[in-house]
């Protein structure tokens, strides 16, 4: 009992937000006439399961375990049942479940107030790709692009305040062999993350899309910058030997300081904006601004680099902020690798189940 004393926390938590109405409303077409067991309930189970580190479905019987908390409990075979039937509706069933997730994913951050993600007033949408390993022929696993081999799912998560953790709002389950900086697998994860965000956030410059630079393909870009007028952007981008020769034909006196995020300044790193030719091709509107810093002790240059000075690069469409600011704001990107390995140690490692349906 003491070991499960957390998942009292979530059990009130979808109480008092709503989730189970709204999960349980969303799966009603489902439901037998004369089932026991709500199909809502059974899902919900299914997840708090996994919250207590269960990998299978079978292990919802840690919750069976104790009623007084978790209610009444599903069967096996009726967990299972279920399962298979959701996964044979395919997308009817994802597009009643989502719309009930971001309803009340509204409702609790109407609830938590300056603690919500939009407290400032932007909320910032970070994509990233992770690879799950698979150790046995699961369907759609494949050799991945790190020798590995497993799936490869393409992730969203929501940044939340200073400390940088993360509201996973979307993923698209993806084959092994999927590629990194696919910009259709890219628009469709960044379309399911939008969805899940309140509705006055899903158009408008309040919303920031940001990824690496595995984001960073003329089509993603194209398609960021056509919603211009909803969304704001900023994507990292490769070094080309284009970006390269630009960057060693900019002048000393154009290079301004990089800053920390408490407003110091970061050494031995500068941040310059590219403009010219090296835009062309890429969507009106969009800045392209570099980094250079001095790479750690031990670190090796790349070919990209330059004057022994690591080069990094990204692409925004925010015209009205410094480029020393707008830098930090892209580099604070890499705390959704954290938000990964949060993912891993609560489920993610997991999938699929069974099947990818």
């Amino acid at each position: 009992m003491v070991s499960q004393a957390g998942a009292v926390l979530l059990v009130e938590t979808v109480r008092k937000s709503g989730l189970d109405q709204a999960i349980s409303t969303a799966l009603a077409p489902w439901r037998k006439s004369r089932a026991v067991h709500d199909p809502g309930k059974i899902l919900l189970d299914v997840a708090l399961a996994v919250a207590l580190g269960g990998d299978c479905l079978a292990d919802v019987d840690m919750l069976r375990a104790e009623p007084g908390v978790f209610g009444s409990v599903a069967s096996d075979p009726t967990v299972s049942r279920l399962i298979d039937i959701l996964a044979t509706a395919g997308p009817k069933a994802l597009a009643a479940i989502q719309p009930a997730r971001a309803e009340t994913r509204e409702r609790v951050w109407s609830l938590a107030k300056n603690a919500a993600p939009d407290a400032a007033g932007q909320v910032i949408v970070d994509l990233d790709g992770v690879l799950v390993l698979a150790h046995s022929e699961e369907q759609d696993a494949a050799a991945t692009w790190k020798k590995t081999y497993g799936h490869h799912p393409l992730m969203a998560f929501v940044d939340h305040g200073p400390g940088g953790t993360g509201e996973p709002v979307a993923a698209l389950l993806r084959p092994g062999n999927a590629g990194s900086n696919t910009a259709a697998d890219h628009i469709t994860t960044a379309q399911l993350a939008l969805a899940q965000l309140p509705k006055h956030y899903r158009r408008g410059r309040r919303t920031l899309i940001r990824t690496d630079s595995v984001g960073g393909t003329h089509d993603f870009v194209a398609w960021l910058a056509r919603r211009g007028r909803w969304l704001s952007y900023s994507v990292g981008m490769v070094i080309t030997d284009v970006i390269h020769q630009h960057v060693l034909k900019v002048p000393a006196s154009a290079w301004t300081p990089a800053v920390e995020a408490d407003g110091e300044m970061r050494d031995g790193a500068w941040v310059a904006e590219l403009t010219g030719d090296v835009l062309g091709g890429w969507p009106e509107g969009m800045r392209l601004i570099v980094r250079k810093e001095r790479p750690h002790p031990g670190a090796q240059l790349r070919l990209t680099d330059a004057d022994g000075m690591r080069l990094t690069c990204f692409a925004t469409n925010t015209a009205s902020r410094p480029i020393a600011e707008l830098e930090l704001r892209h580099r604070l990107r890499a705390r959704a690798e954290d938000r990964v390995r949060a993912a891993r140690a609560t489920g993610l490692r997991n999938l699929p189940l069974h099947r990818t349906a």
